[in-house]
């Protein structure tokens, strides 16, 4: 046997034995962070509910050039946003189906590139501690079925911690648009 052919094996067992490892991956995928925030559920809500109002504190905004397009409801269910910008933004849209103001948000997230996806994710706003109302926890998290592309990638790359570093950023933002803007109503 040539090395040519012998090297051709090794790598054939290899890729089999990554992807049967990476098929023994869970199904889902789920991502979640949150924050402390000295504010209503019914001052930050809104900030959450209306698209046009991430620019303030989303941690996606990452290209200047990024394109962006709203439409649908101004807020709230049916609302939409479409984006396309360099690598580190990729291309997609959100649509938020599911509210119950001032406690919770549900959107679909499709992503077009750089991967296609469909993820549920959304916001939840909890009143916490005495007073119930002057502090609340808000909690951002994303859910995933993950077919074995995404299994494979996740044997090199840390979803959870890519996610949810970005998801940490956006929250501490919303976190300082309403602490220190005094948006605490």
């Amino acid at each position: 046997m040539s090395t040519a052919v012998t090297i051709a094996a090794v790598v054939a067992v290899a890729i089999v034995a990554l992807l049967l490892y990476a098929s023994t991956k869970p199904d889902t995928f789920h991502v979640e962070r949150s924050v402390l925030i000295k504010a209503t559920p019914e001052a930050i809500f809104p900030h959450i509910n209306d698209l046009h109002q991430w620019d303030a504190w989303t941690p996606y905004n990452k290209d200047p050039a990024m394109t962006k397009t709203h439409s649908g409801s101004s807020a709230g269910v049916g609302a939409r946003y479409a984006w396309a910008g360099d690598k580190r933004v990729g291309q997609g849209e959100i649509s938020i189906r599911e509210t119950e103001p001032p406690h919770k948000l549900v959107f679909d997230l499709h992503m077009i590139k750089p991967f296609e996806g469909r993820n549920v994710a959304g916001f939840t706003l909890v009143p916490q501690g005495e007073g119930r109302g002057t502090t609340t926890r808000v909690t951002w998290s994303l859910d995933d079925k993950h077919k074995l592309m995404h299994k494979t990638m996740s044997i090199f790359l840390n979803l959870d911690n890519m996610i949810g570093k970005d998801f940490a950023q956006g929250l501490a933002q919303l976190k300082t648009l309403m602490e220190i803007s005094g948006k605490k109503e």
